[in-house]
């Protein structure tokens, strides 16, 4: 965390961000909100993230998280016509559920605490680290890199063919409704040629 007045300020202001939009992810009840919510989150993880001098994680942040992974999110439940879903205010088991959240901080928190890691000073920014990062991911990683691109890619269409499938008890309402017009149709047919005929 930074030590000096302005840097720590801006920290907290970004870390109640990311608080505050993670929180709206899990408590809203529209899908979309909760989806934007959750790019929000990404995007004040990124800040913290470039702000302590991490800006291969700040910009990995942005691109994957916030320019793939949440829009993907809210792609897909725009097209898969989840938006309106909504769901119950309160669960019955959210007491249970705070209580193992509370103890899984703890189990994190405090060791954390008590590492002697804490008392180390950070280490020097390397020079031209993104730049390093960026050349190993066109040159020796370049197939895991376009795996994944392909992975988002391949979910997006899953997407947009979950999407486009008609529901099947649409396509049965029509023939439903078309059938008793038909039959007074085929007997208004043989009535009249029955006349025809006696006539």
């Amino acid at each position: 965390m930074p030590s000096n007045g302005p840097s720590l300020i801006t920290f907290f202001v970004f870390a109640a961000i990311t608080l505050v939009s993670a929180i709206g992810a899990m408590s809203l009840r529209n899908m979309v909100h909760c989806g934007l919510s959750l790019a929000m989150s990404f995007a004040g993880l990124a800040a913290l993230y470039l702000q302590l001098n991490a800006e291969f994680v700040g910009f990995a942040q942005i691109l994957v998280y916030v320019g793939a992974v949440a829009i993907l999110i809210v792609f897909t439940i725009l097209l898969t016509k989840n938006a309106d879903v909504h769901l119950p205010r309160a669960s019955r088991g959210w007491l249970s559920g705070l209580a193992i959240a509370f103890a899984v901080c703890a189990a994190i928190a405090v060791p954390i605490l008590k590492s002697p890691s804490l008392n180390r000073l950070a280490p020097a920014a390397p020079s031209h680290s993104v730049q390093r990062i960026g050349e190993q991911l066109m040159t020796t990683y370049v197939l895991p890199l376009e795996a994944i691109a392909l992975l988002l890619t391949a979910a997006l269409l899953g997407g947009v063919v979950i999407a486009m499938r008609d529901d099947p008890v649409d396509k049965l309402k029509p023939k439903a409704d078309l059938q008793p017009q038909r039959r007074r149709g085929a007997e208004a047919a043989m009535e009249s040629t029955s006349q025809r005929l006696g006539g």
